[in-house]
């Protein structure tokens, strides 16, 4: 029988990771290697997700509190937009996947795991990347650690900024 150990998803299924600060606003007063964020913008930074669907998963957020898009500045959603753009063209790169997923879940009811804070995913997909293991086991398997992929990210966007 074969095992997968995945001990850092404890604090988050059990619930023990619940902070009564937004993750979000909370990230930035770390530092960029604690928090995971690879680039930080006059009005957004990029982060990895901590429980990524794929390597590579990152999330652009702005700096300020807001649970709607549309009440986020005009310059603030520009540069999250540059920012994604940019982040397709580093993930692309580093990942060559098949395709790309972009979204925001705005709201708890349409899924948002943290529904005060707007933020866009970013993450890159691949055909069949949804496989026995994912879709029967409801588990993932993720090839690469955080770390791993925070350095990567950080010194491919190092190139293109």
């Amino acid at each position: 029988m074969d095992y997968l150990w995945t001990p850092w998803r404890y604090a988050y299924v059990t619930g023990a990771d619940q902070q009564p600060d937004c993750i979000f606003c909370q990230a930035p007063k770390e530092s960029d290697q604690r928090s995971f964020i690879v680039h930080r913008a006059a009005h957004c930074y990029v982060i990895l997700n901590t429980y990524p669907y794929t390597n590579g998963h990152v999330m652009v957020v702005p700096y300020a509190h807001l649970d709607e898009l549309q009440k986020l500045p005009t310059d603030a959603a520009q540069e999250m937009m540059a920012l994604t753009q940019r982040m397709e063209t580093v993930l692309r790169s580093l990942y060559r996947p098949d395709g790309l997923n972009l979204g925001m879940n705005i709201g708890k009811a349409a899924g948002a795991g943290v529904a005060g804070h707007i933020h866009m995913h970013i993450l890159p997909r691949w055909v069949a990347d949804a496989n026995f293991v994912s879709v029967i086991g409801e588990t993932r398997v993720m090839p690469e650690a955080l770390e791993g992929t925070w350095e990567r990210i950080k010194q491919a966007l190092g190139k293109i900024l």
